[in-house]
């Protein structure tokens, strides 16, 4: 093979023609799907094909939630609603997620404190808001997910990327955490809301600890 044979400059060409061919390949297929009117996120890709992608920055292939503003007597059911069903049915064949809420019913929950809020919710059938619903939808679209830093004085939010490692997610707070880190004890949201305590969630055996490999959070 005369590329094993090339001075170290020509392996770095060779190698940058093989990069250059490779995102030609990519762009081409992208072409042809943009030329057809559908968004690029419709297409499948390989880690390589995603990597040369990056810097590009294309609009759609960047992910998409669409929120339908329906009657507050179609917000228990969605699938009643027409409208709602046609925009759901345009936002799967692009790639996307629908959501259905009610304006009027999110300025009304904006008035009220948690109780009345929870009753009023239940009133009408439905579970969460229609803010919970598109903060819930944002998170799955983007692949993100949070842990909780727990402490007597405050507890923090922290958003990471699903699949991140341990000490990542330390890395998050601090460099210098993710430099230093050797373990963290974890548990989950739920537990802490079914046992209330760190010391009840520890006598459960729910209590876990992460390792630099762990992505169990």
């Amino acid at each position: 093979d005369e590329t094993n044979n090339l001075l170290p400059e020509g392996r770095k060409a060779a190698q940058k023609d093989k990069d250059a061919k490779a995102e030609y390949d990519v762009l081409a297929k992208i072409k042809e799907t943009l030329l057809a009117d559908k968004p690029i996120r419709t297409m499948a890709f390989n880690e390589q094909e995603k990597e040369l992608l990056k810097g590009f920055h294309f609009l759609t292939l960047k992910p998409v939630i669409y929120i339908a503003n329906i009657d507050e007597a179609s917000l228990a059911d969605p699938s009643g609603n027409s409208n709602f069903v046609k925009v759901e049915a345009y936002a799967t064949a692009n790639g996307s997620e629908a959501i259905a809420i009610s304006a009027r019913v999110e300025e009304e929950l904006s008035t009220l404190d948690d109780a009345d809020r929870d009753e009023y919710l239940h009133e009408i059938g439905v579970n969460e808001s229609g803010l919970d619903k598109i903060v819930h939808s944002s998170y799955h679209v983007l692949d993100l997910c949070t842990y909780f830093t727990c402490g007597e004085v405050e507890v923090r939010a922290w958003t990471f990327l699903k699949g991140m490692k341990a000490p990542q997610c330390a890395g998050i707070i601090h460099t210098d955490f993710e430099k230093g880190f050797i373990r963290a004890e974890t548990y989950s949201y739920q537990d802490i809301m079914t046992y209330k305590t760190e010391l009840a969630v520890k006598e459960a055996g729910k209590l876990r600890l992460e390792g630099k490999d762990g992505t169990g959070w």
